[in-house]
């Protein structure tokens, strides 16, 4: 007992304090525990902080500090009369403004661009705001509806016609390249002595066809003029064509089972009508304004939604036929695919300017601008399909295995189990394509069509805003509107993958 109690230690004097623990929080503790945690670190630290000092401080210093806000030429901007060295000159910027947004766009009609950028915004954001109602509506009026409006507002013109004389004139305009064709057989086969014989004969065949082609439409072409030669042709038209297509939609639908649809396409040619009427579209509609006078930042966003918007469906068409098993589909999507990466975007859009006319029957003629979308939106589409296609890659096949066991089509399969899943996977991949086109539209200018940068570099031939530091300020501001537009699309991808894969979060 003695021995217990002499071996049991008490201390007679209280602990000494320790230290504090090591601040983590706040700036103090992103300092100590981010920047200067190690010697590389320290050292990586020091290496930024120079850089922002040499970059980012003359460069606020020369869009903000030493800039020249206000002025009428370039007067204002010249060093000897502002008495210390000049930065930007924002009066250029503010002169110019109309011409980067609208390029030569008629200023009395400028109020059509900005209705159309308008309607856009407000079709858009509430698309982009995953909680609001009605995304099927909204994005049937942004994708089909918006395009339409925005063709009749930016360029105009009315119609002289609707769905019976577009079909008629398409089905004619394909008859006769028909027969164009075989008439060239037979004239080519006449100067050779025994492959002329054979494309002789395939030269009257193919004539052959385009008369019974000629035969088989005529009834409609008949329609087509008599709705032509009516005093009303857009609107006879417009309701024979809404009568024609909601009784079809009744018809297969299954009779009183579609009476949603038919309520729905009732609905939508109402809604058809009611834009003719307001636009006028059935009495010439507004002047036309030719795509030559187009520019600035107009060019540029049409390019881009236009190659944005129609390079997902292409893209999902040529990843999913690369991956089919019918040999003519994956052999074609395959020599797509690797044709148009191979070559890059700037030979597309010769092609597509200068070379795309040759195919076509010589009594058409397609615009310029369209000819670039054309290519864009080919050239895009293929590099998405091999985005998509690694999404699709990442999928187990047990997914498509297990809807085929439980009865579900490849159609079915595709739309709703595999394909959603592959574009979650591929998000980053899809958002930087479409950051590198929205940049790659500056490659227009090219081919003759002003965007952005092209009327940019050609207001700097005014003399009137010559001076140093007007190139400087130009590239400075494209630069930011450039910069906005990718960067805030890069961040509603960020808040698109968080969203959609909440399932990994740990």
């Amino acid at each position: 007992m003695t021995d217990i109690t002499a071996s049991t230690f008490i201390r007679q004097d209280m602990a000494g304090e320790r230290p504090a623990p090591v601040k983590t929080t706040g700036f103090t503790g992103f300092v100590r525990t981010r920047l200067l945690n190690s010697p590389t670190n320290i050292l990586l630290t020091l290496v930024s902080a120079l850089l922002i000092w040499f970059t980012v401080i003359p460069a606020l210093k020369f869009l903000l500090v030493d800039a020249v806000w206000v002025g009428k030429d370039r007067e204002a901007c010249l060093e000897q009369n502002v008495g210390h060295a000049v930065g930007a000159c924002w009066p250029y910027v503010t002169a110019k403004f109309g011409q980067f947004m609208y390029g030569f766009y008629p200023d009395a009609e400028r109020w059509r661009v900005n209705l159309t950028y308008g309607l856009a915004v407000v079709l858009l954001v509430p698309l982009l705001i995953p909680r609001l109602p009605a995304k099927g509506l909204n994005a049937g009026l942004f994708f089909f509806a918006l395009p339409v409006v925005a063709f009749f507002l930016l360029y105009g013109g009315g119609l002289s016609g609707f769905g019976v004389s577009w079909t008629a004139a398409t089905l004619q305009l394909f008859a006769e390249s028909v027969d164009t064709a075989g008439n060239a057989l037979v004239r080519g086969g006449a100067n050779l002595p025994v492959v002329g014989m054979l494309m002789w004969l395939l030269g009257k065949l193919v004539v052959l066809i385009g008369m019974l082609a000629s035969l088989l439409i005529w009834p409609l072409v008949w329609v087509r003029d008599q709705l032509q030669a009516s005093h009303q042709p857009v609107w006879t038209d417009l309701a024979l064509t809404a009568i024609v297509v909601t009784a079809l939609v009744f018809v297969i639908g299954g009779g009183s089972r579609a009476l949603r649809s038919v309520v729905a396409t009732a609905a939508t040619f109402a809604g058809i009508a009611l834009v003719i009427a307001i636009m006028g579209l059935d009495r010439g509609g507004l002047p036309i304004v030719d795509t030559r006078l187009w520019g600035g930042m107009l060019v540029t966003l049409v390019v881009s939604v236009i190659g944005i918007v129609a390079s997902m469906p292409i893209g999902i068409a040529l990843a999913l036929g690369r991956r089919s098993t019918i040999p003519l589909i994956r052999l074609f999507s395959i020599a797509f695919i690797e044709l148009v990466r191979g070559v890059p975007l700037i030979t597309v859009l010769f092609f597509a300017t200068y070379m795309l006319p040759l195919f076509l029957p010589g009594n058409m003629r397609i615009d310029g601008l369209v000819r670039a979308l054309v290519g864009v939106a080919l050239f895009s589409g293929a590099y998405m399909a091999e985005v998509i296609r690694g999404g699709l890659q990442a999928i187990p096949r047990g997914q498509a295995e297990a809807a085929s066991a439980l009865g579900r089509s490849w159609g079915k399969t595709t739309s709703f189990i595999v394909l959603p899943q592959a574009l979650r996977h591929v998000i980053p991949g899809i958002v930087n394509s479409f950051i590198s086109l929205f940049k790659d539209t500056s490659l227009v200018s090219i081919v003759a069509l002003f965007d952005l940068l092209g009327s940019l570099k050609a207001s700097f031939a005014d003399p009137v805003w010559a001076t140093p530091t007007t190139a400087f300020t130009g590239f400075a501001f494209t630069g930011l509107i450039y910069f906005v537009f990718c960067f805030g699309m890069s961040r509603y991808s960020l808040l698109v993958e968080r969203r959609l894969n909440a399932h990994r979060r740990h």
